[in-house]
């Protein structure tokens, strides 16, 4: 029977999660949680990852703990963990087994699975909540890094007419499906792919993914914003602020807003 490793990191500050999440960035891990006090990161089996994880670790002067799970215990470790979120009165997520909430605008079930965005980390929370600034009405939407599919669900609901969401995780892209049935969805498109190259042009792009993939597709996500767009970007802590509107104005992006929760920053950028 298929297994994952789940490694669980004590977390004593949001810097402290940040930089485990950075570090984990450049390796190839199937899921991540995070609730207060700890992080969770689960891989695809394999030896070497007990030595990796060690090394993260060390480096973020913190400890862990392993635990091995079978593939078909995974709906039930995350029922027995996840709670409804709130994004104030305008979207509540939470998964099938919950009751609906009141005085929302908008509801969206998911059922994670071993993808990231949940809407408790703050990164998902405050995109979602920018969201709500935006007008999607009519427009195409890009959703690079989906996760659970999240923001593109939600940029449907908003008025969107398509929706190009792409992850480089099969996981994620097996649940987005999922969970875009589940919310009634017919107007997003799901791709893997490893980066946010292609030829078509988006008037709102959502990034909620982290730093190094940013820097790395800025070019590209300039390229793909049509003219009067929006960009909203996220997974950032705020000391990556600087380099990263740098990066931006430098490819013809405008900074136009941004946001902190939880000492994660969302950045939203039009054109110039």
């Amino acid at each position: 029977m298929k297994q994952y490793q789940q490694y669980r990191f004590t977390i004593t500050d949001q810097q402290q999660a940040g930089l485990i999440i950075a570090l984990l960035s450049a390796h190839d891990f199937t899921g991540m949680e995070e609730q207060p006090g700890w992080l969770d990161v689960f891989f695809n089996e394999d030896p070497a990852n007990d030595q990796l994880v060690a090394g993260i670790a060390a480096t973020a002067e913190t400890v862990f703990t392993k635990n091995m799970l079978d593939d078909q215990n995974w709906n039930q470790l995350w029922e027995s963990n996840f709670d409804p979120v709130l994004v104030d009165d305008f979207v509540s997520i939470r998964a099938s087994f919950h009751e609906p909430a009141k005085g929302v605008e908008h509801e969206i079930v998911v059922t994670p699975k071993m993808s990231f965005g949940t809407g408790h980390h703050a990164t998902t929370w405050s995109m979602v909540s920018q969201m709500r600034q935006v007008s999607f009405n009519g427009k195409s939407v890009f959703d690079f890094g989906t996760g659970t599919g999240i923001l593109a669900i939600l940029a449907e609901k908003l008025g969107a007419v398509s929706v190009l969401a792409i992850d480089n995780d099969p996981w994620s892209i097996e649940n987005a499906k999922e969970n875009a049935v589940n919310n009634n969805c017919s107007r997003i498109t799901l791709i893997q792919a490893d980066d946010a190259s292609g030829e078509a042009i988006f008037d709102v792009i959502l990034a909620n993914i982290n730093r190094n993939v940013l820097l790395d597709n800025m070019h590209t996500l300039r390229a793909r914003l049509a003219i009067g767009g929006t960009l909203l970007m996220s997974g950032l802590l705020p000391e990556d602020e600087a380099v990263i509107v740098e990066s931006a104005t430098a490819v013809g992006f405008k900074a136009i807003g941004k946001v902190i929760r939880s000492n994660w920053l969302c950045l939203k950028f039009s054109d110039l």
